[in-house]
């Protein structure tokens, strides 16, 4: 495998959400940062070495809301 996506979400809780595209791996973080470790941490569980992308992408969505 050559990359694997992420789609990574606002927590309605607080923090972030990431979920695999095509794969079932989910994570969470309270920020940024620590969600990038835990998406690697989880990559490297799910795959074996052989097996484990090249590339990670993280695919960002964020709800902002402005006043007209």
């Amino acid at each position: 495998m050559i990359e694997i996506v992420f789609l990574v979400e606002d927590d309605p809780d607080g923090g972030y959400t990431a979920r695999a595209l095509g794969e079932f791996i989910f994570t969470q973080a309270d920020d940024l940062e620590d969600l990038k470790e835990m998406i690697r941490d989880a990559v490297n569980c799910h795959f074996t070495e052989e097996q484990k992308p090249k590339v990670i992408r993280l695919h960002i969505v964020r709800d902002e809301v402005i006043a007209s």
